[in-house]
């Protein structure tokens, strides 16, 4: 699908992944609502974005909460007209072992929260978006493919190589891993496409809490290239996505090769 006058929303669009991908998806001529449950970090992109010649719209989103998405959708919907793009890319990590050293168990509410935001915040969005793209014509296409819209979820390395106390947020990647393909299949005769990215190591402000030398260490354990992944790359192959129509139902690995430790 060519990006260029579609609408697109993008969650977790304050910062890190979210931010540069609403960047490139503006650079290649989207109108693009950016959703974040931070209200003034997502406007200082979307600010960004609107200096540069963009088209941005900051709204204020809670992906687990029906009557915000939904409010959050109608309002991008009313400055942008219905988008055909949704990325979904907001997200919240943990490490917490199952039972503490001091022999206590993990909340429950812990790791309840994870998967709310992670899994069902990601599939509560992907629902509601789809559910105005079937309502659309089918775009023009010269091949005729009859497409409607692009969905691109965000799950993680750890659905695959989860380290020790990533049970929370490996159990609610892996969910997205798995949501991919029976997503993909029950929206296809629509014309609608779904794809997961499976990010590794990225250089994230949640990266720039550790210090520098963990950084570092984390970096050299990638085989290449032997440093973090930078968020311009995540939002290249999000881009790429959208455009290259043969692309669904596939989770991708954007990770140097590589293959996490148990710790």
């Amino acid at each position: 699908m060519k990006i260029e006058g579609q609408a697109a929303l993008v969650t977790g669009a304050g910062s890190g992944l979210g931010a540069e991908t609403a960047r490139e998806l503006a650079r290649r001529g989207a109108q693009v609502a950016l959703l974040d449950i931070n209200l003034d970090a997502a406007r200082r992109v979307a600010d960004e974005i609107t200096q540069a010649g963009g088209q941005a719209l900051a709204v204020a989103c809670d992906i687990t909460s029906t009557e915000s998405a939904e409010a959050a959708l109608q309002a991008a919907a009313e400055a942008h007209g219905p988008a055909r793009l949704m990325m979904n890319i907001a997200g919240i990590g943990t490490a917490r072992r199952l039972v503490g050293k001091d022999g206590t168990p993990m909340p429950l509410e812990a790791f309840r929260r994870v998967v709310e935001v992670n899994l069902i915040g990601t599939f509560n969005m992907t629902r509601l978006a789809a559910a105005a793209m079937l309502k659309l014509a089918p775009v023009d296409d010269p091949h005729q493919t009859q497409e409607r819209g692009v969905i691109v979820n965000t799950a993680s390395v750890a659905a695959f190589d989860g380290q020790v106390g990533q049970e929370a947020y490996a159990a609610s990647k892996g969910g997205v891993v798995s949501l991919t393909l029976p997503l993909a299949r029950d929206l296809a005769q629509f014309g609608v496409r779904v794809m997961t990215i499976a990010p590794g190591l990225f250089h994230t402000p949640l990266m720039d809490e550790l210090p520098q030398a963990v950084q570092d260490s984390l970096a050299a354990s990638i085989p290449f290239p032997k440093r973090l992944g930078r968020p311009e790359e995540f939002a290249l192959l999000a881009a790429s996505i959208v455009e290259n129509t043969a692309l669904n139902g596939e989770v991708i690995r954007l990770d140097g090769a590589l293959r996490m430790a148990a710790r």
